[in-house]
């Protein structure tokens, strides 16, 4: 199929057919999405015959070991990277700040690494306290105009110095997404690495980490369908060069180096419920494949292609609007990379607009969602914030038409 069959999609989540969600379009998921019933199962089966200390002598115990590790290697395998480079940990905030540790163990004052103003506050507030440690910390800053980003404006602060990039895959609030690989070989032109936060990209598709070069890429699962983690690939070189944050006994684990405490033994059994579903979206569309990467790549397209059709008219009426400000690009399909995360800015309060559209059967967000660097870039005041109206391929036009309803009758 080249079409996405949104039907069968839809009954893989368990929120659609739940009587108190009726008549509910759910627009906030790059906060967070709805779980698969792959998850749910899974989670429902560890809690009820594993819940024991894993990786030990008996049958539970070896079962609940044996489901982490499947988590592990599937969804390393989706993402085209090696099983002992994808660690979990509680959030990617907490991956985040671990390494940041790690790093700062290892850099100098005669070292630089570059931060982005287009970024969650996840990947760039933690970054910027080296600068405490005598790290020159450089900022690749948005055209505030668009949001954008520009490899120009990158190759303008990148010397041999920087031994860091960290940047977004996709901006939670412009919806844009990064050149990844580019950034990447810029980095590695200068002897640096890359630190890539997917977390407003991975829910419109994981990544094939190999194919875009990064050396650090992170995102969290309950964005992806999952539980609460964090998911964090790290390519073997650098695990190995990186100081050990974790047990000193855990320093010849690569997937252990970075996760200091200890790891939540039901969800990370739970994540491979993800790989569940992405090989079951597969195989009704396309049939069996035994080459784990190529599934992936596939329903990532074939989500994106959704998305990009349903997002279209919701992009033509708000350009229409004198009134709103659609914050970054509004234009979608290859020469746009944007994701269905758009962020508006009007005349009337961002909470109220919220708050109207609840009445009217929709669930969006408002506020600064921890993009203060930001909205203040782009001429907006993070107090006042904007509307955040999010979806991802389970998303169809039905919610999408309620949604524009919603807005003409609020705005």
């Amino acid at each position: 199929m080249s079409d996405l069959d949104i039907d069968f999609v839809r009954t893989q989540f368990p929120a659609f057919h739940q009587e108190s969600l009726q008549g509910q379009a759910f627009f906030e998921n790059a906060g967070g999405s709805y779980t698969c019933k792959q998850v749910i199962d899974r989670l429902h089966r560890f809690y009820t015959e594993r819940k024991v200390q894993p990786y030990g002598f008996y049958p539970a115990s070896k079962a609940g070991g044996d489901e982490m590790d499947e988590a592990r290697s599937r969804l390393a395998a989706l993402m085209n990277v090696e099983t002992d480079e994808l660690s979990f940990g509680p959030s990617t905030s907490q991956n985040t700040y671990v390494l940041a540790k790690a790093f700062g163990d290892m850099l100098g004052e005669n070292d630089a690494i570059i931060v982005t103003d287009q970024d969650h506050e996840a990947n760039t507030g933690v970054w910027r306290r080296l600068a405490d440690r005598g790290i020159d910390v450089r900022e690749w800053h948005v055209n505030g105009e668009t949001g954008q980003l520009s490899l120009d404006d990158l190759a303008q602060i990148l010397d041999e110095k920087v031994a860091l990039i960290c940047a977004p895959h996709c901006s939670n609030i412009v919806g844009q997404e990064n050149p990844v690989a580019q950034i990447a070989q810029m980095a590695r032109d200068v002897g640096a690495v890359t630190c890539i936060d997917g977390v407003s990209y991975a829910p419109h598709g994981l990544a094939d980490v190999d194919a875009l070069g990064a050396d650090i890429y992170l995102f969290s699962s309950y964005k992806t369908y999952g539980p609460h983690q964090g998911v964090m690939v790290i390519r073997r070189a650098l695990a190995d060069k990186l100081p050990n944050q974790a047990h000193f006994f855990n320093d010849g684990v690569r997937y252990k180096r970075f996760t200091p405490a200890g790891p939540d033994h039901a969800q990370i059994a739970a994540c491979a419920g993800m790989a569940d579903y992405i090989d079951a979206v597969h195989d009704h569309h396309f049939g069996a494949n035994d080459n784990p990467a190529a599934r992936g790549r596939a329903v990532a397209a074939l989500q994106r292609r959704h998305e990009d059709k349903i997002l279209a008219p919701l992009l033509d009426y708000l350009r229409a609007r004198p009134d709103v400000r659609v914050l970054g690009n509004d234009q979608i399909g290859n020469a746009g990379g944007r994701v269905p995360t758009v962020a508006i800015h009007a005349a009337k309060p961002a909470m109220q607009i919220a708050t109207d559209l609840d009445a009217h059967g929709i669930m969006a967000g408002a506020g600064d969602f921890y993009a203060v660097r930001c909205l203040k870039a782009m001429g907006c005041d993070p107090d006042t914030g904007v509307l955040r109206l999010s979806f991802v391929h389970y998303t169809n036009q039905q919610e999408v038409t309620q949604l524009i309803t919603a807005l003409d009758a609020t705005l």
